[in-house]
């Protein structure tokens, strides 16, 4: 007996649109926040700017909202990708042909 349900080609249902971007989104937020804490707990924002972009006017406030969304970005591609990595192969192989 095959692992796919009668009349279909996929071993589990599709996801919703939102339920994916939730499952990508919402970790990665979470870890970036947690990220962002750690990370502005030792270093502060105007030493960054001083030590990596000197001549631009960005204000404590500013470097942290940057470095939330770099964390972000970073932490949201990870997730990305694991999601992909774990996609099933029923999704784009053929099933096999039943056993004879």
């Amino acid at each position: 007996m095959s692992p796919l349900r009668e009349g279909t080609d996929f071993d589990h249902p599709p996801r919703s649109v939102s339920q994916r971007l939730g499952a990508i989104l919402w970790p990665s937020f979470f870890a970036a926040g947690v990220a962002t804490m750690v990370c502005f707990a030792f270093v502060d924002p105007m030493d960054l700017r001083d030590l990596t972009f000197p001549e631009l006017n960005i204000s404590r406030e500013l470097g942290y909202t940057l470095g939330f969304f770099m964390f972000w970005a970073a932490t949201c591609a990870s997730s990305l990708f694991t999601w992909i990595l774990l996609r099933p192969a029923s999704r784009f192989n053929r099933p096999l042909p039943p056993p004879k």
